[in-house]
């Protein structure tokens, strides 16, 4: 990410004006779960007319190129080298046919929180302490959000995919009806901040569906969130920790973030009102916390009553969990949109912050010694 390859200068070159400025776009998310559309028919995966050929041999490719060159100045001999080398993967839209989500939380939920990712979160925040502290200055955004992205999205840079990110917004785009606009949107957006960025588009890998770096920035949210957090002139979500701690808290800021306010508490219920008031669905929290009081809704933990708050329940192993989120529980959910992903975030991040305060007295946490005898179990 630190140099211009050859390709990427000439990419550079081929434009006659710089790129064109890209909208803003918060309601898109930038984790590896694309926003739902309308019911339409699922994709089957690359045509047999098309298996083993290079995306340049496509119609629908060769009207993107042309699309491309026409409205954003791109040289289409250069596009048509670019595709020449890539190729639609199928594994790729069988991945999207099962996502994680689909689990129930306590199979989810170890996924996620687990003595691994904890002990992670904790080295990762005593690497990029000053990062994190800027940041939540900055951005108004606690350290143990942004670290609990970075640890659920990529395993702190663990594993940020093993696709070409070209190959698989290109092989969403043109064999997934279902999303199709919306990666082709993403593939234009790939384009342009690969230009931009002076970056052969042929070398970034990420996930199944082309989300990149250690926070997994889509590329429209690259474009509009990304940040040079160490100012030395380059977005680098790839291997610069700084930057992608400050496009992380970035996100969270532009996406309403509020500074000091509550994520999430357990709850209790009673009587038979609650059920109707269980969220299904990721929208903002709309009921105060007096009004759910009187559903017999009860939070464990002091929170006041005028707080908007939605009530959430979760599958436990042996029984339902109810919680109660509030905006900053919905703002995790623009990252991802899913309610699963959100506590994740948000269980994984407590985890690693009380584990980072006492780690340092030699004393493992209570949560975190639970936890290792559950995975033993």
């Amino acid at each position: 990410m630190k140099s211009l390859s050859l390709f990427g200068i000439a990419l550079l070159l081929s434009a006659c004006a710089s790129p064109e400025p890209l909208r803003p776009s918060p309601d898109l998310p930038v984790a590896s779960s694309p926003p739902a559309e309308a019911d339409m028919p699922l994709g089957a995966g690359p045509s047999s007319a098309n298996a083993g050929k290079s995306l340049a041999s496509r119609a629908d490719v060769q009207a993107f190129i042309r699309q491309m060159a026409a409205q954003h100045r791109f040289n289409a001999a250069q596009l048509q080298a670019v595709f020449s080398r890539a190729y639609a993967k199928p594994d790729i839209i069988a991945a999207m046919s099962r996502p994680a989500e689909a689990k129930p939380w306590y199979d989810y939920r170890t996924i996620f929180v687990n003595p691994k990712r904890i002990q992670g979160g904790v080295e990762f925040w005593r690497a990029n302490g000053a990062a994190l502290a800027q940041a939540e200055q900055v951005y108004g955004v606690p350290p143990q959000i942004v670290v609990a992205i970075i640890g659920v999205e990529t395993q702190y840079g663990g594993n940020m995919g093993k696709y070409r990110v070209l190959e698989a917004l290109s092989t969403l785009a043109f064999d997934y009806p279902r999303r199709a606009a919306y990666f082709r949107k993403e593939l234009e957006n790939y384009l342009l901040l690969t230009r931009a960025e002076g970056i052969d588009p042929l070398t970034l890998r990420g996930s199944y569906a082309g989300a990149m770096g250690l926070g997994q920035f889509m590329p429209s949210s690259f474009q509009s969130f990304a940040v040079d957090f160490d100012g030395d002139g380059r977005r680098d979500l790839w291997r610069n920790p700084r930057d992608a701690i400050g496009s992380v808290a970035h996100y969270f800021q532009k996406n309403g973030w509020r500074n000091g306010q509550p994520v999430a508490v357990p709850a209790s219920v009673s009587g038979t009102a609650y059920p109707a008031l269980v969220s299904r669905q990721v929208n903002p929290p709309q009921s105060s916390v007096a009004r759910l009081r009187s559903q017999g809704i009860i939070p464990e933990a002091p929170v006041s009553d005028a707080q908007s708050a939605m009530l959430l329940e979760l599958q436990g192993r042996d029984r339902l969990e109810y919680w109660l989120g509030f905006d900053n529980f919905y703002a995790i959910t623009r990252y991802n949109r899913s309610l699963l992903y959100a506590m994740a975030v948000y269980q994984l991040g407590q985890e690693i912050r009380e584990r980072y305060a006492r780690s340092s007295a030699g004393v493992m946490p209570e949560s975190l010694t639970r936890i290792a005898r559950m995975s033993a179990d």
